[in-house]
């Protein structure tokens, strides 16, 4: 049997380049195994100890062992080595201006990211963005405007930046996030983007289960005023005690009930704490879940 790649991420809620590390793989329906560890602790040195010669997450190591730490380089070794994945997009003029906007967007934005760390777990009515946060939420707008001109409108699919979602896609999900947590000012084409990133299926379930996979990091707080999410809203289910449940097995890992969640008057099984809460963080967010509602 092959092996399978190794993903090393941090905190879900926080770590922007983990997410586009996990983005490149499920997104794209690429198997892995995931190796989280805490942000701001002594775990995420002490993993990749094992990833020589990486210290920043994500990292990965391929099925016949080579490291790879940097998001640019795993986006562009799993795309060669899963050509059939659609990572970049397909036709040359496109997949060309995919990797310009990869390429910024991995060197810049230095003002956007420090005054506006992402954060999935809250979001803002206002930040008081500086004059370089606005010049590079301009820069934004001018670069997916060039790529919806020379690609999106072409194709008919003007939605994601390059025809279908691609890896440019993957890079600035985080800056969506941004945009959704600190309610950014941006126009109406760019905020449609946004919701579009919002509703990704790959990207409800990371947001998921960063809503409870870990306490929260002081480092992010800040004291602005809070609105609800911008994105989906979720249905509204909560954790209930007992095992009593319609269904006897976990509907991801098939394991025996050990967990339950109540939704709509109704009550749900699952094998462990996270697998429910996730679960109740955005329950359409999971398709087997929803096949037994």
């Amino acid at each position: 049997m092959t092996q399978p790649y190794d993903l090393v991420i941090g905190d879900r809620a926080y770590s922007s380049w983990s997410l586009r590390g996990w983005l490149l793989f499920d997104a794209f329906g690429i198997p892995v195994t995931l190796h989280r560890a805490r942000l701001y602790t002594d775990e995420l040195p002490t993993l990749l100890r094992q990833f020589h010669p990486a210290r920043t997450a994500p990292t990965i190591r391929t099925p016949d062992g080579v490291v790879i730490p940097e998001s640019l380089a795993i986006a562009e070794e799993l795309a060669s080595r899963h050509p059939q994945a659609g990572i970049w997009p397909e036709t040359p003029k496109a997949r060309a201006i995919a990797r310009v906007l990869a390429a910024e967007m991995h060197a810049g934005f230095t003002a956007l990211r420090s005054h506006c760390p992402m954060n999935l777990r809250v979001s803002y009515t206002d930040c008081a963005p500086p004059q370089g946060v606005l010049d590079d939420l301009a820069r934004l707008e001018t670069l997916w405007d060039w790529a919806w001109e020379q690609t999106g409108e072409q194709t008919g699919a003007a939605t994601w930046l390059c025809g279908a979602y691609s890896a440019a896609d993957v890079f600035f999900a985080p800056v969506a996030t941004r945009i959704a947590t600190y309610n950014l000012p941006v126009g109406p084409r760019a905020m449609a983007y946004v919701q579009a990133h919002l509703a990704h299926p790959s990207f409800r379930q990371w947001r998921a289960m960063g809503l409870v996979d870990g306490a929260d990091q002081a480092f992010y707080r800040r004291d602005y005023p809070t609105r609800a999410w911008p994105g989906p809203a979720p249905l509204l289910a909560h954790a209930v005690e007992g095992t009593e449940a319609e269904n006897t097995a976990c509907p991801y890992s098939g394991q025996p009930v050990t967990h339950v969640l109540a939704l709509q008057g109704r009550r749900f099984g699952f094998c462990n704490a996270f697998c429910r809460d996730k679960t109740v963080a955005d329950p359409a967010a999971w398709p087997k879940f929803m096949a037994l509602l």
